[in-house]
Parts: C-alpha cells; sequence; structure tokens
C-alpha cells in the first residue's frame, strides 16, 4: 500500500531497532482517509472469503478494522483488555503479552456475539511476535467459529509473529511489512 508505506516514512519515528511509533496516523491521533483506504484494501485482498465478522483488539486495532467492517457490512467485535462490570458472564477468555507495553492482559469477548457459523477476519495494528492474533483466534476457536485470516496493518517482518501465524496455518496478509529499523531507519520488504 503505497499510501501507508509514505505515511509509514513521513511520520513513523523510529524508537530503537523494534519499536515503530505511528501514533500521528494510527496508534493515537487517527488518519480518517487512510483509515478508509485501509478497510478497501482488506476487503480486497480477503474478497471471497465470505466473512460474516471482523475481530480485533482494543485499541489501536479499532479503526483499522471497523473501516473493514464497514466496508463489508458485517459486525466488528472488539476483545476488551480491561475489565468491565458489564461483560463478567458468558465470555471468552485469552491470555495475551504485548510486546510493546511488556505486559500480560486478560483479553474477553462475550459469547453472544461470535458462534460457530461465524467466518472471522482478524484485524489489527502491528504484527510483532503474533500474540494478539493468536489470542483473538483462540477466542474464535472457542466459539467454533473460522479464522479465514489474519489481516496486518504494520508487520515487522524481523520478528517472528508472521511466520509463527503462517507455521499454525493462517492466512497472514500484511499491508506493510518492515524488514529492519536498523539505525534510525525504517527499511521494506521488497
Amino acid at each position: 500500500m503505497k499510501l501507508l508505506k509514505e505515511k509509514v516514512m513521513n511520520e513513523g519515528i523510529v524508537l530503537g531497532e523494534q519499536v515503530l511509533k505511528v501514533d500521528s496516523f494510527l496508534n493515537h491521533q487517527m488518519d480518517p482517509m487512510l483509515m478508509s483506504e485501509i478497510g478497501s484494501e482488506f476487503v480486497r485482498r480477503f474478497a471471497g472469503e465470505e466473512i460474516t465478522k471482523i475481530l480485533t483488539i482494543e485499541s489501536s486495532g479499532i479503526a483499522p478494522a471497523i473501516m473493514t467492517a464497514l466496508e463489508l457490512r458485517v459486525p466488528m467485535i472488539f476483545a476488551r483488555k480491561n475489565k468491565s462490570l458489564t461483560l463478567r458472564e458468558d465470555i471468552f477468555v485469552e491470555k495475551v503479552y504485548s510486546f510493546t507495553k511488556r505486559e500480560t492482559n486478560e483479553i474477553t469477548v462475550s459469547k453472544k456475539f461470535l458462534g460457530a457459523n461465524d467466518r472471522v477476519l482478524i484485524i489489527d495494528d502491528f504484527l510483532a511476535n503474533g500474540e494478539a492474533a493468536f489470542g483473538l483466534a483462540r477466542i474464535a476457536e472457542q466459539a467454533g467459529a473460522s479464522v479465514v485470516g489474519i489481516g496486518i496493518v504494520i508487520e515487522k517482518s524481523f520478528q517472528p509473529g508472521a511466520k509463527l501465524l503462517q507455521e499454525a496455518g493462517y492466512r497472514v496478509d500484511s499491508l506493510v511489512r518492515i524488514a529492519s529499523l536498523d539505525n534510525g531507519t525504517v527499511t521494506f520488504v521488497e
């Protein structure tokens, strides 16, 4: 995705060899036109999959996920990281380690929103080690749903997440793949 690559190059800030800050268009302030293009691109890439639900994790995955869901005209569900007074029973629960925050969270999804007949597309903002995507896939599978694929906005290909997910049998499609963040420079996979 040319537009996304340009945003990463022009606005992304490399914070060491493993962290890319993209808070000006994806993780804090969001570019709605870019999010719309991202949603359209995921729909194009996963055409023909008969998707019934989009599943993501709060909070940075919500914008690309809702734009994909809007384009597909299907519901979007986000797994909650924080405990909710209204979401205590009849829930799917998984533990997920966050590479960026260096903490483990319990993520939850209400059982009433995800079922055995669903064909789920998982959408997330970043892919590093695959923990969030694996946790979301396990939640979908607890419901008996099929995971048709995992759409990633920015994949850090120098970390093992994509390879591990593919080895586990998941289709992973990343809009931008980063080969390296060495020397403060973003290098894309060709």
